[in-house]
């Protein structure tokens, strides 16, 4: 694959903050014409750097008094199961597989501590599932 070139990093950067942010808008914090905006986006598309847009919105995960991580261990050859079954979670904002100790890390959302232990019980009687260990997340020092 191509480098990307510093402009194309900047570019990619600013799109990071606000995907939503006019050609203009973009042009102006580049210090470069909005077609050269336009026709790079088009490039970082076409070449897969940029595979999508997408929109942040404030939802459940925001408005969660109870917020954490739960490392998860899968048993044998069961984890696209259990990854099936925990998608279907709603307080799960974020599944991801891992290496080490862990098979999954799944980051939790939830209005209070009953539903925070209502999920966890949940997670650790899915078939598969082996052990856990899960971190309430106490307050954000970086976004």
């Amino acid at each position: 694959m191509e480098r990307i070139s510093d402009l194309d990093e900047r570019l990619l950067s600013a799109l990071r903050k606000d995907g939503r942010a006019p050609i203009a808008t973009l042009a102006a914090q580049l210090g470069v014409s909005r077609a050269t905006v336009s026709s790079r986006i088009d490039k970082l598309t076409a070449r897969g750097v940029i595979v999508g847009f997408t929109v942040r919105v404030r939802d459940y995960a925001e408005t969660a008094t109870v917020r954490a991580t739960s490392f998860i261990e899968v048993e044998g050859r069961s984890t696209n199961r259990v990854i099936t079954l925990l998608r279907g979670f709603p307080e799960i904002q974020t599944l991801h597989t891992t290496n080490g100790g862990w098979d999954l890390v799944a980051e939790i959302a939830c209005p209070d501590l009953p539903a925070f232990d209502d999920v966890l019980r949940r997670i650790r009687s899915i078939d598969g599932v082996v052990n856990s260990e899960t971190s309430l997340l106490l307050s954000s020092v970086l976004r």
